[in-house]
């Protein structure tokens, strides 16, 4: 009885918190840049609403919590995930992460960002603008551009409830050349990133909590204009809901509800809520919703797991709906042994 209290009254607190958010208007709070650090690129996360916080175990979890790595079942686990975004973007990357024994885990990840071809275009001197009537010069495809993030995580178990971990990494983005005056100017800028995350399992039916900050660097200055990096703070939990029907529910089947409370530097704040089905030991059924989103809404995603020999394989797949823009899909493949 206890536990049906203590799981209403949470439910009761989320659904009043999400009216609040709710209220709040589409508006931009702030400009950042280098923003493809915020593009989901886990199928698993981005098919539970990106509501990651307290979920996230292995090599994915260290772009979203990187304590999520101490929950990694096996000595090794490694990740290759792609992602198809808007507007011909696409994204290549993955990690591979290492349990230490008592020491704890570490871990590398790589992404990279491919923008397609882009045209770069010139100012029309004053002389020929009757030979050019859209008013620019065409000036062709642009060489050197594209996006890029590298680093290295750890993460340690405090205790048997609590665990931290941190992320650094160096982001780039390379926007090619540009003249001005008769001089050529690239436009290339790259930082030293810092991430951390903890996370707590009360020990109630998997009750977790966590917290997280992803992207904190100083500022870039570009020309005589400096930009702050997408600063991302985040708390979530998570709870497994076969354990408050069922005191054993069955070792190969989980029903997870996850819900991740957003406070990003360039927008206003924001939910996202995720679940997640797991049964026979092999299938996971996921779907998720992001609230306060100008594109962005519901999404979806299953994953197939096996064992090969000594080895375990996960597949994933991610469908997430968008508005006026084609749908993003996202697939992975996860190695553990």
């Amino acid at each position: 009885m206890k536990s049906k209290i203590i799981f209403v009254t949470f439910i009761l607190f989320v659904f009043n918190l999400q009216s609040v958010f709710s209220q709040v208007h589409l508006n931009k709070t702030a400009q950042s840049t280098m923003n493809f650090l915020l593009v989901g690129t886990s199928p698993k996360a981005c098919a539970l609403g990106e509501a990651f916080t307290c979920i996230g175990n292995g090599s994915e979890s260290m772009l979203y919590n990187p304590a999520g790595l101490t929950e990694m079942e096996t000595d090794f686990d490694i990740n290759i995930n792609y992602t198809q975004w808007i507007a011909d973007i696409n994204y290549l990357g993955g990690g591979v992460a290492w349990k230490i024994g008592e020491f704890g885990v570490i871990g590398f990840n790589l992404l990279t960002v491919d923008y397609g071809v882009i045209n770069g275009t010139s100012l029309v001197p004053e002389s020929e603008e009757a030979n050019y009537p859209l008013g620019y010069i065409d000036n062709g495809p642009v060489s050197n551009v594209g996006a890029y993030s590298v680093g290295v995580s750890y993460a340690k178990a405090i205790s048997r409830e609590f665990s931290i971990g941190g992320n650094i990494k160096i982001a780039g983005q390379n926007l090619g050349q540009n003249s001005w005056d008769g001089n050529t100017r690239d436009n290339n800028a790259a930082k030293l990133v810092f991430d951390a995350g903890v996370r707590y399992n009360t020990g109630f039916k998997d009750f977790t909590f966590g917290m997280s900050i992803r992207n904190f660097a100083t500022n870039i200055k570009r020309e005589e204009i400096e930009e702050q990096l997408p600063l991302l703070f985040s708390f979530g939990s998570s709870i497994n809901l076969l354990k408050l029907l069922n005191e054993e529910p069955a070792k190969d089947s989980r029903l997870v509800i996850a819900i991740d409370f957003l406070h990003p530097n360039n927008y206003s704040e924001r939910v996202n809520i995720g679940m997640e089905y797991y049964f026979m030991g092999m299938i996971s059924l996921r779907g998720g919703y992001q609230t306060n989103r100008d594109l962005a809404s519901w999404s979806g995603g299953v994953g197939f797991n096996t064992s090969i020999s000594s080895y375990d394989l996960e597949v994933n797949y991610s469908y997430s709906r968008f508005e006026y823009f084609d749908s993003v899909n996202r697939v992975s493949l996860v190695f553990s042994f």
